[in-house]
């Protein structure tokens, strides 16, 4: 352990960590250490930029709080969050893929009947959800909890709408009927900025990346037996599908926000306004067999 060199350290510090009891920790740290050494060797890191690098981790760590996580925002657009993703919700084309849960998912949101209105009175272009939830086979899930949350017109959740009489506005949990089915009425949502004024901020403008993110709907799936699914859908017409900073959109989570001019269209007896209709089928893969 005395006289390291550049070439001896790595081996010696993993050397350390050999009586780590649990086998799944010993692994993921070797791991991360040679990784780490091998970045740090390949980009010849001087003092001052790991310096550099530690200030930054610092105040990202310092920038979070109850209501705000900057660490995850730095996973999300270094594409830590999106990959982790990928590997641990491997799915056939068929089934509805996952994407990033988000930061504004809330436990406590009110559960709504089917074709209620929950946009809280914001302003907006209205919206009207039409889905449905099937398994593989295409049969109905009848009972399976649907949590659905999204932005306002201006690209604001409700928690960051000061005033907001409505703390829980455009967001609920639905309970599918015995065809699968829910929906509801709420206001189209807007493309919006992430953050930008903290370490993570610093780093899309380092590097000329977009803060915005396309407009979305989320929407968290469960149905007893079924493998929960944490979702999005992105309307096709948004200018910022091929630039999201998190990297969540997919093709398949792309989807028609079809426009009806007042008068017209499925629901031309609801509103006296232009109105927006999204229709989707989701599709539940079996939960694997312990």
């Amino acid at each position: 352990m005395r006289d390291l060199t550049s070439d001896t350290i790595t081996e010696a510090v993993i050397s350390t960590m050999r009586d780590t009891k649990d086998a799944r920790i010993a692994e993921i740290l070797e791991s991360l250490v040679r990784h780490v050494h091998s970045f740090v060797r390949e980009v010849e890191l001087t003092e001052q930029e790991w310096a550099r690098g530690i200030d930054f981790l610092t105040r990202t760590g310092q920038k979070c709080t109850p209501t705000r996580q900057e660490f995850i925002l730095l996973s999300d657009v270094l594409g830590v969050t999106m990959l982790v993703d990928a590997l641990s919700n491997r799915r056939p084309a068929e089934a509805t893929q996952n994407s990033v849960l988000g930061p504004f998912f809330r436990e406590d949101r009110p559960e709504r009947a089917h074709t209620a209105d929950i946009s809280g009175g914001l302003p907006g272009t209205p919206l009207f959800f039409e889905g449905r939830v099937v398994n593989r086979e295409g049969a109905p899930l009848a009972d399976a909890a649907v949590d659905v949350w999204h932005s306002d017109a201006d690209g604001h959740y409700d928690v960051d709408v000061p005033g907001l009489e409505d703390d829980s506005a455009m967001r609920a949990l639905f309970r599918t009927d015995e065809k699968g089915q829910f929906g509801f009425r709420s206001i189209r949502p807007s493309s919006y900025p992430i953050p930008g004024d903290g370490p993570v901020g610093e780093l899309m403008s380092a590097t000329s990346r977009s803060l915005m993110r396309p407009a979305h709907v989320h929407l968290l799936i469960e149905a007893p037996e079924f493998q929960r699914v944490t979702t999005m859908l992105f309307p096709s017409d948004d200018p910022y599908l091929d630039a999201d900073p998190v990297f969540g959109v997919k093709e398949s989570l792309v989807e028609s926000f079809d426009t009806y001019e007042a008068g017209s269209g499925p629901h031309r007896e609801v509103t006296d306004e232009p109105y927006t209709l999204v229709r989707r089928t989701f599709v539940l893969e079996p939960r694997p067999a312990d």
